[in-house]
């Protein structure tokens, strides 16, 4: 479970990192769009000054993706962190119990040593024990004496080993009992950085989401400025700038009227140009 831990933190971590990367691209291409893209740009009074507004909104939402973008590879940078300060602490524990085991292992193959010799000189003592009572009445005194004397040294050589295989134990035991000591405090040690981790895991998280709803909240604040903007514009104010901007006078051209040629002819006024219209709103 620890190593899935580890392993969850580093995805969450580069969870982090591949989000800043989009929301930078996505906040560079706002940017790019509301500066570069024509959207209205030949509209006049009002309605030019709402799509200014517009335009300069969608650049802030872009500004603000961006900034988000620099959060994230900031929390990806503290998750990076905890992760290194764990991997420092739980380090210390692993090579504190991994020369606890080695020397419990030393020891044991020791143990295991001392009690092949000793079961070896039991068989050896045995055999000369044996080699008197059945030899007591079938050899001289000389060979009885070689009997009794190797009885003798394996008597004492079995002493030997059994002292020896007497304080392996012993010393086995009090590795194993130091073994354990510093396994539990191992195990309620890697409990306790479990429990930081799964904290600061869901703490981390809880952030991110905290962030990208902020992010909503502001973008939101944006885009009513947009709205605030639209409901500033008026049609009526809009065609008047308009009609005042580009109009050519306030007559209408008088009509085209039929003029016979022979009634001309026989006229000796000469005609005279049209008389312009009154325009009627």
């Amino acid at each position: 479970h620890l190593n899935d831990g580890r392993k969850n933190c580093k995805e969450f971590e580069d969870f982090l990192k591949e989000r800043a990367i989009i929301e930078e691209k996505y906040g560079k291409e706002l940017i790019n769009l509301s500066k570069k893209k024509p959207c209205g740009q030949t509209e006049l009074n009002t309605l030019k000054r709402s799509l200014d507004v517009f335009k300069q909104q969608i650049d802030n939402v872009g500004q603000g993706h961006i900034q988000l973008a620099q959060t994230l590879r900031e929390e990806a940078k503290k998750m990076e962190d905890f992760r290194e300060k764990q991997k420092l602490h739980r380090k210390k524990i692993e090579l504190i119990m991994e020369a606890i085991h080695k020397n419990r292992n030393l020891q044991y193959k020791k143990t295991m040593e001392a009690k092949r010799l000793y079961e070896q000189r039991c068989r050896d003592k045995d055999e000369a024990e044996q080699a008197v009572h059945r030899n007591a009445n079938l050899v001289t005194q000389k060979q009885q004496e070689k009997l009794f004397l190797k009885l003798a040294q394996t008597k004492s050589a079995l002493e030997d080993t059994d002292r020896n295989y007497q304080q392996s134990v012993t010393t086995m035991e009090k590795i194993r009992e130091e073994w354990q000591n510093e396994h539990i405090k191992a195990c309620e040690f890697f409990e306790t950085q479990e429990c930081e981790r799964i904290n600061y895991f869901r703490n981390a998280l809880w952030l991110h989401i905290n962030q990208l709803s902020l992010g909503c909240v502001q973008n939101d604040e944006k885009y009513e400025e947009i709205r605030k903007s639209l409901e500033m514009c008026s049609i009526e104010k809009d065609v008047d700038f308009f009609v005042n901007l580009r109009k050519t006078g306030s007559l209408a051209p008088a009509p085209v009227v039929y003029e016979n040629y022979y009634n001309a002819q026989r006229n000796v006024t000469p005609a005279r140009s049209p008389v312009p219209v009154p325009i009627s709103r």
